[in-house]
């Protein structure tokens, strides 16, 4: 038998199966679970850790040049998420212009992606809602306050999973009542992160300024390829495509008005940090907080905590959503088992794939000692990437797929060509451990595709 692992999938078989999902986000919808994704602790963190380390206060323009390198990819998944308004978002977009092979390889990094950000930033929040009440005087016993690790008396990170579990159970009642605790949570945080930009604004010292670029433009340059990772999960957005209200026109404007408003305000932060501290200070735990405490606004530093608290839950409410939709359309095409595929009559959630991913995250996160491998979110993000970038070009000369009305990717091919090669220089930056680990992954991903995958495809089936 000879093995056709470059077969493509039908967009018409993609909205056929997708069409039981509800539509009912809009564009505000998206931009929340967007800015919930690309917002969390970091914004309070590296503008002044960067700008210690590498840029100076020229961390602003590190900021702009790493939101342009992530605009490129950002049009090419408006254009993809127009044109394909499906579910799995890389991983069906890779099935339909690359072939069933490439959208394993897309959807396998996804899923490492998204559960392994998720695990990482339970734990994370865990660890700041622990220190939140210990200024209350409560305290959890050791052992359930950390990875199972007998040996330094921790078994179970009990907040960790408690929380995965919360946000799940939302989930699982329906779009429509969690986009709204979503979209609350989002608006506190943005609140939170004005207050701080607009009471900064009067503790400006422009002396701070100076030098403005200490390290000259490669510290800057530098600085954006640190920062690069902090834009990363507007393309989770993408996921929701079978869900959204008119697509052609909400989907672009929900993935690129989500890196709109991030840019904006991390280089606020950027610029009011910066001018409020001199940078040679910030090289701290917690930048933002710091340079609150140093102008006397300690109030401030406390909305901070809950603000950081609030950023990590909206991350994980986008991933652990969009960890669901990219197991069902996996489950769907049959390279999982196709249970994971069932969307429920009455909230019209995948149940069965929403709770799978909870419970493969609620263990990495409670039990896992996640530091080393949180690196793997990164190699898993820019191959989706590449891979969305370039796919521009077979997608435009596909008859078949009509975009009438929707986004398309100026001064095509030339855009998508050079965020592809941008896409594949980030990759070339990332640490040798990143790698061994990724190719570990993936080689796991293979057996299984050539194992379960092709055999119970669904394209196989139709053959």
């Amino acid at each position: 038998m000879r093995l056709n692992i470059m077969r493509k999938e039908s967009l018409d078989r993609y909205l056929g199966v997708d069409k039981h999902f509800v539509k009912s986000m809009t564009a505000i919808d998206l931009m929340a679970l967007g800015i919930g994704a690309v917002i969390g602790t970091g914004i309070f963190i590296l503008p002044g850790t960067v700008a210690a380390n590498s840029a100076g206060p020229g961390v602003t323009l590190s900021f702009f040049f790493s939101a342009i390198v992530c605009a490129l990819a950002a049009m090419c998944y408006a254009e993809f998420s127009s044109a394909l308004p499906v579910a799995g978002s890389a991983y069906s977009y890779g099935n339909v212009v690359f072939g069933e092979f490439f959208g394993w390889i897309l959807g396998w990094a996804l899923v490492l992606e998204y559960m392994l950000a998720v695990a990482s930033v339970s734990t994370g929040w865990a660890a700041y809602f622990n220190s939140f009440i210990a200024s209350f005087g409560l305290k959890l016993p050791k052992a359930v306050s950390g990875p199972f690790d007998p040996a330094h008396g921790t078994y179970v990170n009990i907040v960790a999973i408690i929380i995965v579990l919360l946000i799940s159970w939302m989930l699982s009642k329906g779009m429509q009542s969690s986009m709204r605790i979503n979209n609350a949570a989002v608006a506190i945080k943005l609140a939170i992160i004005i207050i701080f930009v607009l009471v900064g604004l009067f503790f400006i010292k422009p002396s701070n300024y100076h030098p403005f670029l200490p390290y000259h433009m490669k510290g800057v340059f530098h600085g954006a390829t640190v920062v690069f990772f902090a834009f990363l999960g507007f393309d989770a957005v993408s996921s929701s495509a079978a869900e959204v209200k008119n697509p052609k026109r909400n989907m672009p404007m929900g993935i690129i008005g989500t890196l709109v408003v991030a840019t904006v305000l991390y280089m606020a932060v950027s610029v009011v940090l910066t001018g409020m501290v001199k940078y040679t200070k910030l090289d701290v735990a917690n930048p933002v907080a710091f340079a609150l405490e140093a102008v006397h606004q300690g109030w401030i530093a406390e909305l901070l905590s809950i603000g950081a608290l609030i950023g990590m839950f909206t991350m994980m409410v986008t991933m652990i959503y969009s960890s669901s939709r990219l197991v069902y359309s996996i489950g769907r095409d049959g390279l999982l088992p196709s249970f994971l595929a069932k969307i429920d009559n009455h909230h019209h959630v995948p149940q069965e794939a929403l709770w799978i991913v909870t419970l493969i995250i609620a263990i990495m996160g409670g039990f896992v000692s996640l530091d080393q491998l949180t690196s793997l979110v990164n190699i898993g993000t820019l191959l989706a990437f590449l891979f969305v970038s370039f796919g521009i070009i077979p997608l435009r000369k596909r008859k078949d797929i009509g975009n009438k009305g929707g986004f398309q990717v100026p001064l095509y091919p030339v855009l998508p060509i050079i965020s592809g090669l941008a896409c594949l220089a980030m990759m070339t930056m990332l640490s040798k451990e990143t790698w061994i680990g990724a190719g570990i992954w993936f080689g796991i991903g293979l057996i299984i595709y050539f194992s379960y995958g092709y055999r119970h495809s669904k394209l196989n089936q139709d053959r």
